[in-house]
């Protein structure tokens, strides 16, 4: 089962390139063919839009995989075990309770706009709405699956508190690495200003 889990994120990744990629050719061709030639892609704008706001719901379920959404620390993380585990447990019921209603107007939405073409691409607005329901599926499914594992003690009491600071992903070398190129540019912008 992980493997399949695996590999349906795998391939949600590379519908995040998809989208970027398709988005700059179509913008960028369309500029270029504006510009150039007095001509454009008459469906770019609308498909480049599309692409956005799906790019941006597929990251969202990745984001959520992984636990990479922001979040604010400051009262949970001084809160005792038990206090941890109450709001763990509260956040993610109201998230929950959030999915599914984020759901339910997705739904909605995409019955409703089912049958109404696009207009410049002639593509149906339903498959614009559906990506409410591409979204809240696994995002429900994440959180309920994080919920169990709370519940049925697999959590260590580390992973009650899921925001990480970017140093945290830092190894020592690369923080160290990064703070003497931080001091060289700073020394080389000193010696530019004593020139001038």
């Amino acid at each position: 089962m992980t493997r399949i889990v695996d590999w349906y994120f795998h391939a949600l990744k590379a519908m995040v390139v998809f989208f970027i990629a398709s988005m700059v050719v179509l913008v960028l061709g369309n500029v270029i063919l504006r510009y150039g030639f007095n001509s454009g892609i008459t469906v770019s704008e609308e498909l480049s839009r599309w692409g956005f706001v799906w790019l941006t719901f597929t990251g969202a379920v990745i984001a959520m995989r992984e636990h990479t959404h922001l979040g604010m620390d400051t009262v949970v993380s001084k809160l005792p075990v038990l206090g941890k585990k109450i709001c763990y447990v509260l956040s993610h019921v109201i998230m929950i309770g959030c999915v599914l209603l984020f759901m339910s107007g997705a739904y909605d939405q995409t019955m409703i706009n089912i049958g109404v073409e696009a207009p410049a691409s002639g593509l149906s607005s339903g498959f614009f709405y559906g990506v409410g329901l591409f979204f809240g599926v696994p995002a429900l499914l994440i959180l309920l699956y994080d919920l169990y594992m709370m519940v049925s003690g697999q959590l260590k009491d580390e992973e009650l508190v899921r925001i990480r600071e970017s140093e945290e992903e830092l190894d020592e070398a690369k923080l160290e690495e990064l703070q003497r190129e931080m001091e060289e540019e700073t020394a080389r912008l000193a010696a530019e200003r004593k020139k001038q």
